[in-house]
């Protein structure tokens, strides 16, 4: 953890705990994601991935708002591109999208769980990053906008395709077209949080509980869980259960196994090795 990063910063809960936040940390701009975030994002992502200390990521954001989307900045030179014919400054475009995406889908790529904790404003590209965590809480302010449409263009980070399968087809074209704000409650009921918190006091403090029980479970299972849900996202049932099959010959026969097994018989708590 001696990277030093300029977007992002990442905080222990404390030296004997698994669980680590990752901090958006743009507060003076409501967290809006500069071009240097989807450099600095991944790296921290790897980071903490590699990092056998860490259990659970927590993901929040710095100040009053969780994110307010692309720091519109961001755009200007893209848009002022004039060097170069059209195709090639398209593939330019073109790539810098991709590298963006990149930088979002590391959530997804790291094993250890990633969970969302959502206070104040999530739009637009903030939507993206918390459809691509694991887990999603939010406190009773917060509210929430597929803002994109509304800057003339359609949501490139992973909205679109994400959105649909956590909160259904229908909920995601409608909120997608029409840009609208939505609360947490609201966000509840479609299924894109799993609880909202009464304040940011109570959300931090029950997401922390939640992780720490997440933390003590045994690692192998807990990553090989993520690790099974989002391939089996894109394959058929029985492409899944070959999958998890696969994964569980690989991984199943451990310590980890003996000691859950040896904690229930004898009624104790058990200790697992750190990845």
């Amino acid at each position: 953890m001696e990277d030093k990063y300029e977007t992002v910063k990442i905080i222990q809960d404390s030296s004997a705990s698994g669980v680590f936040n990752l901090i958006i940390n743009r507060p003076s701009v409501s967290n809006a994601l500069s071009l240097d975030f989807f450099a600095e994002f991944p790296r921290a992502l790897h980071a903490l991935d590699q990092n056998p200390n860490v259990a659970v990521v927590v993901l929040s954001g710095a100040g009053n708002h969780f994110c307010g989307g692309l720091d519109l900045k961001s755009l200007a030179g893209f848009i002022n591109d004039s060097s170069g014919d059209h195709g090639r400054i398209g593939e330019r475009l073109r790539r810098q999208i991709k590298f963006m995406q990149d930088g979002i889908t590391a959530i997804e790529r790291c094993r250890k769980p990633v969970i969302a904790a959502i206070h104040g404003e999530c739009r637009g590209t903030g939507v993206g990053i918390v459809t691509a965590c694991d887990v999603r809480y939010c406190s009773k302010d917060s509210f929430f906008s597929v803002k994109e449409v509304d800057v003339a263009i359609a949501a490139d980070m992973g909205t679109l395709q994400r959105l649909p399968g956590i909160v259904g087809f229908g909920n995601a074209m409608e909120l997608s077209l029409t840009a609208r704000r939505f609360s947490g409650e609201e966000a509840k009921e479609m299924g894109l949080v799993s609880r909202v918190f009464g304040s940011r006091e109570e959300l931090m403090k029950g997401v922390r509980t939640i992780a720490e029980g997440i933390g003590s479970k045994p690692p192998l299972a807990v990553v090989g869980t993520k690790a099974v849900l989002i391939r089996s996202r894109d394959l058929n049932v029985e492409q899944g259960l070959e999958y998890v099959a696969t994964w569980n010959s690989s991984m199943l026969l451990s310590d980890d196994l003996t000691q859950a097994i040896s904690a229930q018989k004898h009624k104790r708590k058990p200790t697992y090795a750190k990845l």
